[in-house]
Parts: C-alpha cells; sequence; structure tokens
C-alpha cells in the first residue's frame, strides 16, 4: 500500500459498502447512495439499476467539472454552463479486465483556451490523477466562444 506523500492532509473520506457485486447494491455511510448494482447487459432486459463503470463516469466528471472551474477562477474567467461528459468503456485484456475513459469538455470558451484549461485540471483532478499512467483517457474539446 502507497503512503502519503508528504504534506498530505485529508480533506474528506466517503465510504460505500457493496453487497453482491455487479448483482447486488450499494449503499452510503451516509444513506445518500442506496443503489442496485446490475451487469451492463441487464439493464436491456429491464432490470432497474446502474452499474460500476456509469458511477465511475458520474465521478470523474463531477470532480474533472470542479477542477476546471478551479483552474478558470485562478484565470478571473467564468465557466456558466459548461459541461463535462464523461463515457468509461469495459474491456478485456487477456484474462484481466482494464477501463478506458473519454471525457468531452463543452464551455464557451474559445478551443484553444478551452484545451489549455482542461490540460491543467487534468494536474488538479484527484479522479485524472488517480488513473494516470493505468489507463487510457482521451480528453475531447468543444468550445463555443
Amino acid at each position: 500500500m502507497a503512503s502519503d506523500p508528504p504534506g498530505y492532509r485529508t480533506l474528506h473520506t466517503s465510504r460505500v459498502t457493496v453487497r453482491g457485486g455487479r448483482t447486488g447494491s450499494a449503499r452510503s455511510s451516509t444513506g445518500s447512495l442506496d443503489l442496485p448494482l446490475v451487469r451492463p447487459g441487464d439493464r436491456s432486459a429491464g432490470q432497474a439499476g446502474t452499474d460500476p463503470e456509469e458511477l465511475f463516469a458520474a465521478g470523474y466528471a463531477a470532480c474533472f467539472r470542479s477542477a476546471l472551474e478551479a483552474v478558470a477562477r485562478r484565470e478571473k474567467v467564468k465557466l456558466a454552463g459548461a459541461t463535462v461528459t464523461t463515457e468509461v468503456t469495459l474491456g478485456a485484456v487477456g484474462d484481466a479486465y482494464g477501463l478506458g475513459v473519454t471525457l468531452r469538455v463543452d464551455a464557451k470558451l474559445p478551443p484553444g483556451r478551452l484545451a489549455e484549461f482542461v490540460e491543467r485540471a487534468h494536474q488538479v483532478c484527484p479522479f485524472s490523477r488517480a488513473v494516470h499512467g493505468n489507463i487510457r483517457v482521451t480528453t475531447r474539446v468543444g468550445g463555443g466562444g
């Protein structure tokens, strides 16, 4: 297990307990998250629920959008209406499984300026930092300004 880097301080901890894996349920210690879990193919059969990839996509999108906002704020730029859409792909590598991520960032900024903010957001986003070098992350930028 890796140790915390020098100067690290905990800001927040979330706790979620899963029972039954991909066919079980996930519940947070606060009770604000209480969801049935399903395999991706089971949803097409009408089974309600979410899957780990969908939850990861939501977490990454929210975290990255916040990191993008922090970068823009430092430059005194408003990002009203900016969106981050995240696709998480589950794939197989031999007998193991792997993930791929595509982040689509849209904002009313010139594409070059937005691309600069996106690159800087990757440097501060905890999700981007956690997956760096571990999974493929593709970023697509759509400007509107």
